[in-house]
């Protein structure tokens, strides 16, 4: 198995480093450049740099997990989140950069396909009982709670979803964080024996060749394609492994970019304007508080890597 998974980290890493030299220049043909905020003057050069490049990550996963499906067949559900978000993302990103709709899809049609989306992978879920919660520290006790399953479906995959596309907004922080994360979840299938080790694999791979063109300054960024299709595979993976509740552990900072955003906006509203933070999400405001770009994503991948060492003691 271990050759196989080093085989799929380098398919997949190759798919994308190939595709990049053509992919790149077509989106700037297309002028599918991304906006910068106003406030953040140190991006403003990056205008103009075109965005959707997560549609190369997508097509690394689905190639990669597919050639490699016959030795783990049971990782399909997986695929299905990941290329569902990625494709929800996709609508979103083109009727912003291409058809110039500035809001894109309407927040309440984004969140109904994110929750007819989720609504198939729950009855996935309970078609196959695998709705129960591996509690961390517990030696490896998997709790049932019934009915209270499929609410806290609900809001874990779409609260990481939309964590990880908080998270995509520095040069290489969301492939970089989630790379950590698909390493983790990589060992702890292979400690469960009951991971999708050809999907982590290929996320792995596909992350690591997007940082290629993604790590500062970037030449491409993933957009909602990229951040949505990779919040899928987080919730997904973590779901089929029984372990929802590891998200908060592995990926504290999804949590705190989001409740950031909330925390700031809710603040903002009931004080007539006044703010908490200098910027959200949360890494602008660091970024404002003098963090370079390169210090916030190693800031952020060390937290997550020491997170996800807790997290595989808590196993």
């Amino acid at each position: 198995m271990y050759n196989f998974i080093a085989l799929a980290v380098l398919l997949s890493f190759i798919i994308v480093v190939l595709m990049g030299p053509f992919v790149i220049p077509f989106l700037i043909r297309l002028k599918v450049g991304n906006t910068e905020r106003e406030e953040l003057a140190s991006h403003q050069k990056k205008t103009g740099t075109p965005t959707m490049g997560g549609i190369m990550i997508i097509a690394a996963v689905v190639i990669t997990s597919v050639v490699f499906m016959k030795s783990n067949p049971g990782a399909y559900p997986v695929v299905f989140l990941t290329v569902c978000f990625g494709l929800i993302g996709f609508i979103d990103d083109f009727l912003k950069v291409v058809k110039k709709k500035s809001d894109g899809l309407l927040a309440k049609q984004k969140m109904a396909l994110q929750i007819i989306v989720t609504a198939v992978f729950a009855y996935f879920m309970h078609s196959n009982g695998n709705l129960g919660l591996r509690i961390p520290f517990s030696g490896g006790y998997i709790l049932d709670i019934g009915l209270f399953a499929y609410p806290l479906l609900f809001f874990a995959v779409i609260g990481t979803v939309n964590g990880v596309n908080f998270t995509d907004g520095v040069d290489g922080l969301a492939s970089t964080v989630t790379l950590v994360v698909a390493v983790f979840f990589l060992v702890a299938g292979v400690l469960t024996g009951k991971g999708n080790w050809n999907v982590d694999a290929a996320v792995i791979g596909a992350l690591l060749g997007f940082l290629v063109f993604n790590c500062y300054p970037a030449k491409v960024f993933m957009g909602d394609t990229g951040s949505l299709a990779l919040g899928g595979y987080v919730a997904g993976s973590a779901y089929m492994l029984q372990m929802p509740i590891y998200i908060i552990i592995i990926g504290l900072v999804y949590l705190v970019e989001v409740l950031s955003v909330i925390i700031q906006v809710t603040y903002f509203k009931k004080t007539g304007g006044k703010r908490i933070f200098r910027m959200a999400p949360i890494h602008h405001h660091f970024e404002l508080g003098g963090w370079s770009e390169t210090k916030v994503v190693a800031e952020f991948s060390i937290i997550t890597a020491v997170l996800c060492m807790i997290a595989l003691l808590a196993i």
